[in-house]
């Protein structure tokens, strides 16, 4: 339908016939092109030309060329083909997985006990993608995902999650006391919480989860927790056990070679530690590349269930832990 030069609506299929009749000069090599047959091109071009109220191609026997106003058409048609074109080709690359980049939002925990070996094997199976991991304390991955600054955010319970964002609890796990050589006599007893409190604690910032995790442990129990010494991320709380500064909590994973090693030691406490989840967080209402899609499908894998398997121990820890 025409009603006016600016108010025309043409199919796109016609500019892209012109684009390729303009480009390779001949309807016959277009036509073979576009893998189509040239009485067809030709009816397409005369639709076109039509539509438009002006005539686009001057034709003789050596092919074809461009009037001035095919000219001024061309200009415009091949940006947008050629855009158009290039996006598709980069579609296909990501769902062939030969480019693209996925982000993720990870705590340090998380990090460490659970997605470097996804990371790793993600890798090896696809190198031409991207990973681009920003350390994050759990309030933090989750912001950093709701602001659409990452695709995915792997963190730890407790948290606080918006709308239109989902959790699965990938691996569960308890920590464990830690203790270095000086406080290594406490070692072979069953501490009271109480008596442990005494000695000087390592922890977390109280901005972090973490922190809101032990501080409600030790109210529990009628206790305060007063660490002497907080720090900003959970590796740093290792080497500070390791130098006599104090007690911290750890996965038993994250202090596995210094315990082999007799560097720290392990403490039995009377009082059983909370236990905690390591969950993948997306946004529901957020569309996620191809590769973000895989890298979710390996965490689900490495956990042993897909999403409907951990529904159960999701709903757990959002009754008792945040």
């Amino acid at each position: 339908m025409k009603m006016g030069w600016m108010s025309v609506y043409i199919n796109y299929e016609y500019y892209r016939v012109f684009y390729y009749v303009a480009k390779l000069r001949s309807f016959t090599r277009a036509a073979a092109y576009l893998l189509n047959n040239q009485p067809n091109i030709t009816r397409i071009i005369r639709n076109l030309e039509n539509e438009l109220g002006c005539v686009l191609f001057i034709r003789s026997n050596r092919g074809v060329s461009l009037t001035p106003e095919g000219e001024k058409l061309y200009r415009h048609v091949a940006v947008a083909v050629e855009h158009i074109t290039l996006g598709e080709e980069e579609l296909s690359l990501e769902r062939e997985l030969q480019s693209g980049m996925v982000s993720i939002g990870a705590s340090e925990l998380a990090l460490h006990c659970f997605l470097l070996p996804v990371l790793k094997q993600f890798h090896r199976q696809y190198p031409a993608i991207r990973i681009r991991v920003t350390n994050h304390s759990t309030p933090q991955a989750i912001l950093a995902l709701d602001h659409g600054l990452v695709d995915l955010a792997v963190s730890t319970t407790p948290h606080n999650i918006p709308e239109q964002m989902s959790r699965t609890v990938l691996k569960e796990f308890s920590e464990i006391a830690v203790c270095g050589p000086s406080l290594a006599q406490l070692a072979g007893r069953t501490l009271d919480l109480a008596e442990l409190a005494r000695f000087p604690l390592i922890c977390l910032g109280p901005q972090t989860k973490t922190y809101e995790l032990y501080s409600g442990w030790f109210m529990e129990h009628g206790l305060k927790l007063e660490p002497e010494i907080e720090v900003a991320t959970a590796d740093q709380i290792l080497p500070m056990i390791r130098n006599d500064l104090g007690i911290g909590f750890l996965p038993r994973e994250l202090a596995a070679a210094d315990l082999e090693q007799g560097a720290v030691f392990p403490l039995s406490i009377r009082q059983e530690i909370p236990r905690r989840g390591i969950c993948l967080f997306r946004k529901t209402d957020r569309p996620m590349s191809v590769a973000a899609r895989r890298l979710e499908q390996a965490m689900l894998d490495r956990s042993g269930g897909a999403a409907g398997g951990n529904a159960e121990r999701e709903a757990h820890y959002a009754d008792t832990q945040i």
